[in-house]
C-alpha cells in the first residue's frame, strides 16, 4: 500500500506565494518521477511540474519562472515552491508519483489534492 498525503494550500493575495509538499508513505523502494498536476473549476487537468530522480525538471509555460518543484529522496517528499501567485492560478493541486515497490511494476499514485485560492 502507498499513500500520498499533501499539503500547504490555502487562501493567498495575488503576488504571494504557498508552499506545497506532498510526502510519500508504504512499501516502497524508489520513486522514479514525481509530478504536480492541478484543476481549476469547469477546466481539465493540468500539468504543473515534474522532477525526476535525477532532478531533471519540467515546468508547464504558465508557471515558469514563478514555480519551482524539488525533491527530498530520503523523505519521499516532493515540493512545489509557488510565488508570483495570480488569480489563475486558483485550482486543486494534485501530486502524483511514479513508485517502484519491491516485487510490482511501476505504478503512478495520486494524492488527493489540495485547494489553492488566489484572491485578487
Amino acid at each position: 500500500q502507498v499513500q500520498l498525503v499533501e499539503s500547504g494550500g490555502g487562501l493567498v493575495q495575488a503576488g504571494g506565494s504557498l508552499r506545497l509538499s506532498c510526502s510519500a508513505s508504504g512499501s516502497i523502494f524508489s520513486i522514479d518521477v514525481w509530478g504536480w498536476y492541478r484543476q481549476a473549476p469547469g477546466k481539465q487537468r493540468e500539468l504543473v511540474a515534474t522532477i525526476t530522480s535525477g532532478g531533471n525538471t519540467n515546468y508547464a509555460d504558465s508557471v515558469k519562472g514563478r514555480f519551482t518543484i524539488s525533491r527530498d529522496n530520503a523523505q519521499n517528499t516532493v515540493y512545489l515552491e509557488m510565488n508570483s501567485l495570480k488569480p489563475e492560478d486558483t485550482a486543486v493541486y494534485y501530486c502524483t508519483a511514479e513508485i517502484r515497490r519491491i516485487g510490482f511494476r511501476p505504478d503512478d499514485y495520486w494524492g488527493q489534492g489540495t485547494q489553492v485560492t488566489v484572491s485578487t
